[in-house]
């Protein structure tokens, strides 16, 4: 994890996801245990909705809710590639260390760099969440 994991920053969620309204975001990995102010958050950032998992829009960016026990991480990236615009931005949100459902580092890299993604960087989004942003390696 980097050392901005869990410094304090003054600016929202939305603004460390860089995020702006009429972007496009789809979500996939919901359950009933997202932060759902940092859902609303986005939301209020985008001016919008978030687009569903089985959406065929080209967005701007994707958040992925990722637990340990969620299956292949890989998978899911790839499928998270598919709609998304070149050079747009995936956020692995996970859980935090200690939590239920933590996603090991060395796993978030390993999937990223399967799915052709590398790790940009990681911080604390919420009480229980970090973001991983990914990136393409083109």
């Amino acid at each position: 994890m980097s050392p901005s994991a869990d410094a304090p920053s003054s600016r929202t969620p939305a603004e460390v996801l860089g995020l702006s309204a009429g972007q496009l975001v789809q979500e996939f990995g919901y359950d009933d245990d997202v932060d759902l102010d940092l859902r609303d958050q986005i939301e209020d950032a985008v001016e919008g909705e978030l687009e569903y998992e089985d959406s065929q829009e080209i967005v701007d960016a994707v958040i992925v809710w990722w637990r340990k026990d969620d299956g292949d991480l890989t998978d899911a990236l790839v499928d998270a590639l598919s709609s998304l615009t070149a050079g747009g931005p995936i956020w692995l949100l996970s859980p935090k260390p200690g939590r239920e459902g933590t996603v090991l580092q060395a796993d978030v890299q390993d999937a990223a760099s399967t799915a052709g993604l590398r790790v940009m960087s990681t911080v604390s989004l919420a009480p229980d969440w970090l973001g991983t942003r990914l990136a393409s390696r083109a």
